[in-house]
């Protein structure tokens, strides 16, 4: 299945081999295809002997001709469009069935209707608009948004054994089936447990954690290209002051002890304190800031940030850090006073020299909104360089 969805959808760890989907328009336009194909041919051409160039130069034509039919194609064009149109509502209905199976009533008897009938139905919603999301993301030319649904596909696969066991299969080609008599016969708690919203952990939270950055439309996203601007300036400012305080909390001058009052060395706590508590209000901001943006670099980031984060939860709460169900981190101090210095900062050399890695990226794309260079090199591979704000380009 991996193969699978890898062959389709751009990797959210930044591979770049697929993201000649979203810019086929760009291509078609640029003669970029021409220039792809052409190269190609010119290499099988270089190879085969002398005495076969009339044909070969007859053949190239028609290839050329042939590739540049199908990709302006009308009909092509047209599905690719509503595709792309679809699938950011499919996710936010597929987000909607999430959220059903996260309630507490949902598991609950009530009005004449089982608790089990009620999950029934809510998962048999969840299965048909995870399935709608997975059939339009292959369709589709918006790389950020696939590369969600791609990662989302790799939770399912990787969650198959606890699927299984309430009636779900995870099919060879990404989507799900259900069986509703083996959901009926399966421990509510355990479908419960699955789908946890108090659990940052759970295959339902992780789900809903990547549609969650589900880029919004250009217009409903923000009103003037100043505001967008505004936007760009304060997410990449809150990235860099988070790499910093992330670098800080792992680093061996932050808990350079002091002689105390009573003669002994011990740790300044307040310093520490206060670079922990910049740590939680930057990673806030980050988010607060970056949440609507479209760019692909960027919503991957906050994603793996998020993930991180969530697969740290135990650790973190030991210190007194907690993250609620929104993704809004706080620190309990009192906590955090109480922890072991040196246990924070092993924990940070490894915790938060990741988190930096990330938020340095999330402040670089902000800042650069760099655009991807759009069509293949002389030898006919495909070249990619940054990253883009997605839009609609076909």
């Amino acid at each position: 299945m991996s193969q699978y969805y890898s062959d389709l959808f751009q990797s959210i760890s930044g591979s770049s081999g697929n993201t000649s989907w979203f810019a086929e328009w760009n291509n078609i336009k640029s003669g970029s295809y021409y220039k792809a194909a052409k190269a190609y041919v010119d290499k099988i051409n270089s190879s085969n002997t002398t005495n076969a160039t009339s044909s070969r130069t007859s053949k190239t034509g028609n290839v050329l001709d042939q590739i540049l039919a199908e990709k302006r194609n009308s009909t092509v064009s047209k599905q690719t469009q509503t595709a792309n149109s679809n699938l950011t509502s499919n996710m936010t209905s597929l987000a909607g069935s999430v959220a059903t199976l996260q309630k507490d009533d949902t598991y609950t008897a009530s009005n004449g209707t089982s608790a089990e009938d009620k999950v029934v139905s809510a998962m048999k919603d969840f299965v048909s608009q995870y399935n709608n999301v997975v059939a339009t993301a292959k369709k589709s030319t918006l790389a950020s948004q696939t590369s969600h649904i791609a990662a989302i596909m790799k939770t399912s696969e990787s969650n198959s054994g606890k699927l299984a066991e309430i009636g779900i299969t995870v099919n060879r080609d990404g989507t799900l089936q259900l069986n509703e008599d083996r959901l009926k016969s399966a421990d509510l708690s355990k479908v419960k447990d699955l789908f946890s919203k108090d659990n940052v952990t759970s295959y339902g939270s992780t789900v809903m954690s990547r549609l969650t950055f589900v880029p919004v439309s250009s217009s409903a996203e923000k009103n003037t290209a100043k505001d967008d601007a505004k936007e760009d300036t304060a997410a990449a400012s809150s990235a860099a002051f988070l790499e910093t305080d992330s670098n800080a909390l792992a680093s061996n001058s932050l808990y350079g002890k002091i002689k105390g009052t009573d003669g002994t060395y011990q740790y300044n706590i307040e310093k520490i304190l206060s670079t922990a508590n910049s740590f939680v209000k930057n990673y806030n901001n980050m988010f607060d800031a970056a949440k609507s943006s479209t760019n692909s670099g960027v919503t991957s980031n906050l994603a793996q940030i998020k993930d991180k984060t969530a697969q740290n939860k135990t650790m973190l709460e030991q210190f007194g850090f907690k993250v609620d169900e929104k993704g809004k981190m706080t620190l309990d101090e009192d906590v955090f006073k109480k922890a072991d210095m040196s246990k924070v900062q092993d924990f940070f050399k490894n915790y938060g020299s990741s988190i930096a890695t990330n938020a340095s990226l999330v402040d670089y794309y902000m800042t650069t909104q760099a655009n991807t260079a759009s069509g293949y090199t002389s030898d006919g591979t495909y070249n990619v360089d940054g990253s883009t704000r997605f839009n609609d380009i076909v």
